[in-house]
């Protein structure tokens, strides 16, 4: 489980690979907009010039509005509705972890979900944690040390990293999605329900819009998206996926009670029911990634990942 060059490597060309999403997702509008200046007897900007433009433009945009993104999401949770002593209780242990952890300790919402989980931010609005009832519901050990392995996310500032690049690659997986949907979208209508609809006179036979223009449509739409869905892809497999796993490592450092409570929260957390309470949008950030089948496909995940993980954490050799 220790970290070696090669995996360095592949996370940092993880990260990179992340970043590159934005900087893409700017270049649509101001590539153009530099052609159109130019064609119209306006200052010639350079290739350096709007290059540098769309770097600034693109990180600076997804940095700004990544944790405006986050608390918008967190506000619309349901609420846990806790009393004070519960409430107060989740506090200090939350206060506990990040001592042993090092790090200051972030405000903490509890919310009111089946999903076994829980997601850390970060980002210039200051750092949040997001758990849900059940996973508080676990053994002590096995949610002390989920607890854990969120702080040595957020100490290592690979919250902070995910949460200012989460607009694009949301943007990314919205899009792809969509396409997604578009290709392979088929009528829900037998013949009966046809006939049926015919004979009371409120529906045509013919599909207003045929499915080959849906799927062709779709297919245009996934090469428009291609070039930053390929660097999204490998930036969740090369970073997001390994970040988890570095922070498994170092849970599991801290002691045989903390390792084998990592291994029975990942464990329940994968296989409980619930994972439709998971926001999406909080899969990047969470200890268990809960994206659904569609979500899943679209952004490459494998499903192996936990499975990989529970097999590290419950190896005495890999430590």
């Amino acid at each position: 489980m220790n970290s070696g060059p090669i995996d360095r490597a592949s996370t940092g060309l993880g990260a990179l690979a992340l970043a590159t999403v934005p900087i893409v997702l700017a270049a649509v509008p101001i590539v153009p907009l530099a052609w159109l200046l130019g064609v119209a007897g306006g200052p010639d900007l350079g290739v350096g010039i709007v290059a540098l433009a769309t770097v600034l433009v693109g990180l600076g945009t997804s940095a700004a509005l990544g944790p405006v993104l986050v608390d918008r999401r967190i506000a619309r949770l349901p609420d846990a509705d806790l009393d004070d002593r519960p409430a107060a209780f989740i506090e200090s242990r939350v206060d506990a972890v990040a001592e042993a952890v090092g790090v200051d300790p972030p405000p903490v919402t509890a919310v009111r979900a089946e999903a076994a989980n829980v997601a850390v931010a970060d980002g210039y609005r200051g750092s949040r944690l997001v758990v849900s009832t059940r996973l508080l519901s676990l053994p002590a050990a096995d949610r002390d040390a989920a607890l854990r392995h969120a702080m040595v996310r957020l100490r290592t500032r690979e919250a902070a990293f995910t949460t200012a690049l989460l607009p694009g690659l949301v943007v990314v997986e919205w899009v792809t999605l969509l396409a997604t949907l578009l290709v392979g979208r088929r009528s829900d209508r037998s013949p009966a329900d046809r006939r049926v609809n015919r004979i009371h006179g409120y529906e045509p036979d013919r599909e207003r819009v045929p499915a080959p223009a849906y799927a062709a449509a779709g297919l245009l739409l996934w090469l428009v998206a291609l070039p930053a869905w390929v660097p999204a892809v490998v930036g969740d497999r090369l970073f997001v996926a390994d970040r988890r796993r570095a922070a498994d490592a170092a849970v599991a450092r801290a002691g045989e009670t903390e390792r084998d409570g990592l291994a029975n929260a990942v464990a329940f957390a994968g296989e409980a029911a619930g994972a439709a309470d998971w926001p999406p949008l909080f899969d990047r950030l969470s200890l268990v990634s809960m994206a659904d089948d569609e979500t899943g496909r679209v952004r490459g995940t494998s499903r192996q990942e936990a499975r990989v993980r529970l097999a590290r954490l419950r190896s005495k050799r890999a430590l």
